[in-house]
């Protein structure tokens, strides 16, 4: 029999430990070993000695991962199950809302009247302004074609449906507005399926076109079906994507690999001026995308740029991680970061660090920064992020993806394959932008036979990386779901981080067009920060915005920084107050980084004198190659 303290003990362990441990019975002895039922949760008191206790004699949570795992390949990674849920709430409280159906069908009343105004007033006019116009962003009915009649009139009446749906999901007692989100993003979806600009015989622009050509368009339609297909079932990366190789075509900046971890390469850009500024740049990209998003072409690499205006920059290349990856975490992934600041501060010496980080790159360096500012670690000159949320209770139509049912969903996924793979992550940001990205290029591609030109940015943007399971899991889950780093709940070194540690000054960058993180997410820093904050708002997209060098046309940005007594500023306010500026934002950076930086020196060498630092590679280094 066990003593008290034992007992005592085993009565705190959590659910699993009591499936893990074979219930006995009197008189019989020990029960065979069961398989973890993988539960965290106490069990009630008559449990702890029963044989249901033993929840997966027959591998039933097995079963149901497997199964979940390949339903998943189906649904791009998103749970049937967190929708039907979400389509029932809000389906079961709109028909207890009488006063919402009769607001419904009076909507629908007037929209038919709108349309048949239109349609009465256009035939003897037909310069007649359209009844309803689409959003800023859909540019679906722009060819003039859509103007004249039965056309005008079908896509009216799309617009005027898709319309009523938003009104139909939100705005109804007892739904929650992530729930009213949901029920419109899925609707809109759907929708755009069957959208008029979708088929031959009610896009006008089509019709034409196969008329003029005799159905030349759609035969090199099909052949361009046909090539992407056989691309994508084996594996290849889209048509194009050869004319930008790394190391050839982009990501073409001198440096060499100095330092190298299981999850990362260091590469050391070679100086191009005769002095530089004493701190070096550690820059901290994503690693669900590869880096040089940061060192495209020679014309937009922000690497080129920093260097060429006498900065010494290091950038971090991460890993592509496969499947005996799967155990990798959180913390593995700021131990990794972690390194790679000894790196930089043993190749150079005696001088403190500008950080910067780019999207879930700019809230790791962010933890790590909190981190550093709460163990008394002073090696950070100033902190730069680039489209980084700190604080995740508001990010946009990506919290679609991120419920509990959603992620659990995910994890049976990854755990079947030990990450997440490049494709399923592409699938759900593609979702997030459907008429742009998928339908779009469905009708450029297939019905009107053309290929779109490939660009850098584009060519990146399908050199996607894998996420390992453990650590995707504890993202989704640590910051989306339970906000911690906001919250001050993150923990590293057995302890949590706090933003508001942080008292180096802070440059952040976001974007106007951002549907990854919006930038009124990305503005919470404000409420986080106890330090003075540059806030960048610029146009663009999550990546155009951030690639914006000097001399593209139609740039703009608003600057403006907060001081620690005015933290409280709303968006709205903040960008009433900020200054604005034509061009790009590249210059304002360079300007704050030079006010915060040292007299100039003479450059250092590439690497350090002795191992582990010395020069391995030429960059781009090898982990930039592996899919």
């Amino acid at each position: 029999m066990p003593d008290s303290h034992t007992k005592a003990k085993d009565q705190r362990l959590p659910f699993a430990a009591h499936a893990r441990r074979p219930p006995t019975v009197a008189g019989k002895g020990a029960a065979p070993p069961e398989v973890e039922c993988g539960l965290d949760a106490e069990p009630p008191e008559f449990l702890q000695t029963s044989p249901l206790v033993a929840l997966d004699r027959y591998s039933t949570k097995s079963l149901d991962r497997a199964a979940n795992a390949h339903l998943a390949r189906f649904t791009l990674g998103v749970s049937p199950y967190g929708l039907s849920s979400t389509f029932f709430t809000w389906w079961a409280h709109l028909l207890g809302s009488p006063g919402k159906q009769v607001q419904l069908m009076e909507k629908a009343t007037r929209k038919a009247m709108r349309l048949a105004i239109y349609a009465a007033a256009w035939t003897r006019n037909p310069d007649t302004p359209p009844c309803i116009a689409p959003l800023p962003h859909d540019h679906r009915f722009d060819h003039e074609a859509w103007q004249s009649w039965p056309s005008n009139l079908i896509y009216q009446n799309f617009l005027l449906t898709q319309q009523w749906w938003y009104n139909a999901a939100c705005d109804i007692d007892g739904v929650t507005a992530r729930d009213e989100q949901v029920v419109s993003f899925v609707s809109r979806q759907m929708l755009d399926i069957v959208s008029p600009s979708n088929f031959i015989a009610t896009n006008p622009e089509v019709a034409q076109t196969t008329l003029h050509e005799g159905g030349a368009n759609l035969v090199r339609g099909m052949q361009n079906f046909l090539e992407d297909w056989e691309r994508a079932i084996s594996g290849k990366r889209p048509v194009g994507t050869q004319d930008y190789l790394p190391g050839r075509d982009v990501a073409i900046s001198p440096g060499k690999v100095v330092f190298r971890h299981h999850l990362l390469e260091l590469i050391q850009y070679g100086p191009t001026t005769k002095t530089v500024k004493p701190e070096p740049i550690l820059m901290v990209p994503a690693w669900i995308m590869k880096y040089y998003i940061l060192d495209l072409s020679p014309a937009n690499s922000l690497v080129k740029y920093l260097v060429g205006k006498g900065f010494t920059v290091f950038m971090i290349s991460w890993r592509n991680p496969t499947a005996a990856d799967r155990n990798i975490g959180m913390d593995d992934y700021v131990a990794a970061l972690t390194a790679a600041m000894a790196a930089v501060c043993a190749i150079k010496p005696d001088h403190k660090i500008h950080g910067m980080g780019y999207c879930l790159g700019g809230t790791l360096i962010t933890a790590k920064a909190a981190q550093m500012a709460r163990d008394g670690d002073d090696r950070l000159a100033s902190l730069t992020l680039l489209a980084t949320q700190t604080d995740f209770e508001e990010p946009g139509e990506l919290q679609l993806f991120v419920s509990e049912s959603e992620v659990a969903f995910l994890e049976n996924m990854m755990w079947d394959q030990g990450y997440l793979d490049t494709k399923q992550m592409a699938g759900a940001f593609q979702l997030l932008r459907s008429a742009d990205l998928i339908w779009s290029r469905y009708v450029h591609d297939y019905l009107m036979g053309k290929r779109k030109p490939m660009f850098d940015l584009m060519a990146w943007n399908a050199d996607a990386t894998r996420m390992p399971y453990k650590m995707h899991s504890e993202y989704l889950r640590k910051f989306y779901l339970g906000n911690e780093l906001a919250e001050g709940k993150f923990r590293l070194g057995g302890k949590p981080v706090a933003i508001h540690d942080i008292a180096v000054p802070i440059f952040c960058v976001s974007t106007t067009s951002d549907h990854v993180a919006p930038w009124q997410s990305v503005f919470k820093l404000h409420l986080l920060a106890d330090t003075a904050v540059t806030f960048v708002l610029t146009n663009g997209g999550h990546n155009a915005g951030i690639v914006s060098p000097p001399g593209y046309a139609d740039r703009a940005f608003h600057i403006r920084t907060t001081q620690k007594h005015e933290h409280g500023m709303s968006p709205d306010a903040w960008q009433a107050a900020a200054k604005q500026h034509v061009g790009s934002w590249w210059p304002a950076l360079v300007a704050w980084l030079d006010a915060r930086s040292g007299k100039a020196i003479a450059p250092p060498p590439l690497g350090g004198n002795s191992p582990p630092y010395l020069p391995i590679d030429d960059a781009p280094g090898s982990y930039v190659f592996q899919h």
